[in-house]
Parts: C-alpha cells; structure tokens; sequence
C-alpha cells in the first residue's frame, strides 16, 4: 500500500509509476493515520468544488502536528490558503486587485529585464536553481510588496523552512527551523509594515499597502496582515522557482521538444501548460472532510484528512492522452497543478507570466544547454530542484 510516511524507494527521483499505480489500483488509498491519498482527475475536480463538504481550515489536522501554541500552527491556520470564507475571501479579493491584466502587463518590462539581466551574469557553470530561478520571483514578490532589494537575502530561507513544516514527515530539526522561520519573518514583516503605514505606497501597484489598507469590510488585523504576508512571499517564491527549474531540465531532456520551442517561441504558452503538468511544483493539496462521504466507491468519514495528490491527477489517462509523454503542444490540458474551485492559485498568471519569459529567453541565449548535475529537493508536496548546474554547448 502507498504511504506518505513510508515512501516506495525511488519516488523522489521518478514519482509517476507510483502515482500511475495509484490510479489504476487504489485511487483512494487509506493511510495508517486515518486520512487518505486521493489521486483521480474527476475526484480531485469534484473535492474542489464543494466547499460545504470539504473544507480548507485545519486547525484540527495541524494542532496535533505544531503544537497549538506554536509560530507554525499560527502562521498556517491564519494564511489565505488554509482558510474559508470569510477570511479567505476577504483577503483574496484584496489581492486580486493588485493582480489584474493590466497590473501584470505592468510588471511585464521588469520582469524582462530583470531575466536578462540575470542570464547575461551567469557564471560559466551556473546552477540555475541558485543563480536565476529563485532570483526571479524572489524580485517580483518583492516589488510587488515592495521589500527593499537589501533586505530580501533571507527570503527564500525563511520560505523553504516554513514551507518544508508541511511535509507530511516532520523532524524535529525542521519543526524547530520551520517554527524559527515564523518568527524571524514575523519581526521582519512588522517592521516593514510599520515603515509602510507611515510612508504608504501606491495601493494599484503596492500589495502591502492594499493590505494594511483593507477594504469596505475593515482592516485586516495584525496578525492576519503579518501572515498573509509570509503566505504570498513563500507561495509566489518557491512554487515558481520550482517550476522553472523544472521546464529546464524537461527542455533539456527532451532535445526536440527545446529545438521546437527555440524554433517557435509562440510555444511558450502550451509549453508552460505542459510542464505544469507533467512536473506541477505542487505535487499535494489537503481538505477536510466535514460530513460523510463516498469518494471512488470507498467511504469517507467525517474529520478525514484528504492529500489530493494532483501528480497524479495530472497523469490521469481519462483525461489525458500518452500522460507520461511530455508534448509542448498538448491541447486541451486541463491539469490541476494550481488547484480548483474558490481556492485555485490566486498568482496563477503571475506565475505563467514569469516562467514563459524566464524560459524562452534562456532558451534563445543558451539553445543547446547541457546539465551537468541535478539534485532533487526530496519533498513530498513540494517538487523541485535544489541545484541544478548546466553548461552550454
């Protein structure tokens, strides 16, 4: 039987037989904890989309994991993506606003020059998860918070510690490196949020200040306002990096499909698809079942933990021809890397946005790029690379 606490050997390099497994033998597959890994395309659509039986808030499922008293319960039960309505809604209407057509055509030019910049500096032998996929979004979250550029060193630290917490296996080291996290992120966003509401930005373009300005439902709350904050920079971050470290080694490995796209860079948009699916960089989500239900024929009780395993949904062959082929022209393709229902990704754009230009500029610079080493980050919810050197050729 599949076990999230007991993985088959191999999974972190090559989960797609395990998941393929999954699919076809226990779809909804029963853990030693009482939750359950659901894998299907159809169920994982259909959970998304009733929030009255399967809900986001889990308090009950992290307060025996961090400790009720802990930054780490705190911080996840109060960010956008662990809660309902009316939180949720709240903060994520203020969000959107900041995150319109026209905003990102605004961010466009930036953003361009910003990977350009990044590709004319590369080393020799550069390893792109350190030295251009995790610069990127690092940027962009940043000014659209408008973090000072000296003061976002520690970002992506504070966002793998945090981030890493919710693996469903969790140490004691990274407990105490997630939880220290909380708290030196928390001290920094207070500050920053102080100097802000003293000088405040352009709220069309400034997240921040949209935020601590709040909407005709009153101000967010301090604690709200900190760690919304930390859910947007380790969201846009990491997921990001993950996943343009990703479409480069795919490119890579697949020789004809990066000559197709440096042939036709109008590719890129089918291409980004692709990669989201085959390699999405979030590989889990969670619910929770609040009433009873049968999910693929198995009951589930109410107070389950759900891990909506959206690997394998996105490899699902009712939905998707040849799934285990990587095809930059896949049309439809209708993964589920950025979730479903209310709570789809609310930076998905953004997030397309900055890794079609991030590849397809670095695929003309660099056209026939050759890896040399690659390290997966072995994470279970998380999929990426945590070095990924390559030279040209």
């Amino acid at each position: 039987m599949f076990s999230l606490t007991d993985l088959p050997a191999g999974f972190h390099d090559d989960p797609g037989p395990h998941y393929d497994a999954l699919l076809a033998e226990t779809p909804v597959c029963a853990q030693s904890d009482g939750s359950f890994v659901v894998s299907r395309h159809a169920d994982l659509t259909a959970i998304y989309r009733d929030t009255e039986r399967f809900i986001s808030d889990k308090r009950a499922v992290f307060e025996p994991k961090f400790g009720a008293a802990s930054p780490l319960f705190e911080h996840h039960t109060t960010s956008l993506v662990f809660n309902d309505p009316p939180l949720h809604t709240r903060v994520r209407r203020i969000m959107s606003a900041s995150l319109t057509p026209r905003a990102l055509h605004r961010l466009e030019p930036a953003l361009i020059d910003t990977v350009d910049r990044l590709i004319a500096g590369l080393p020799e032998h550069p390893d792109m998860i350190r030295d251009f996929a995790s610069r990127i979004p690092v940027e962009v979250i940043g000014n659209l918070l408008d973090v000072p550029h000296d003061e976002r060193e520690p970002l992506r630290e504070w966002s793998l510690a945090i981030l890493g917490a919710l693996e469903p296996v969790l140490g004691a080291d990274e407990e105490a490196a997630g939880n220290a996290a909380v708290v030196a992120f928390s001290e920094y966003l207070a500050d920053l949020i102080a100097r802000r509401r003293r000088q405040p930005g352009d709220p069309d373009t400034d997240v921040l200040t949209r935020l601590i300005a709040g909407d005709a439902d009153g101000a967010l709350s301090q604690t709200e306002l900190i760690h919304n904050c930390i859910f947007i920079l380790n969201a846009g971050h990491e997921t990001t990096t993950n996943l343009i470290g990703s479409a480069l080694a795919l490119l890579c490995d697949h020789p004809d499909q990066r000559s197709a796209l440096a042939d036709n860079p109008a590719l890129a948009d089918t291409a980004t698809e692709e990669i989201l699916r085959l390699r999405s960089p979030n590989q889990f989500g969670n619910r929770l079942a609040v009433q009873d239900a049968m999910i693929a024929g198995e009951h589930i009780p109410a107070g389950s933990n759900l891990h909506l395993c959206i690997g394998a949904a996105n490899r699902d062959g009712t939905v998707f021809d040849n799934p285990g082929v990587f095809d930059i022209t896949r049309r439809p393709n209708r993964h589920l890397a950025f979730g479903g229902g209310p709570h789809v990704c609310i930076g998905l754009t953004l997030a397309r946005l900055e890794a079609r230009i991030a590849v397809t500029r670095f695929v003309a610079a660099w056209p026939q790029y050759r890896i040399t080493r690659r390290t997966e980050a072995g994470r279970v919810r998380f999929r990426g690379y945590s070095e990924l050197y390559v030279i040209p050729e």
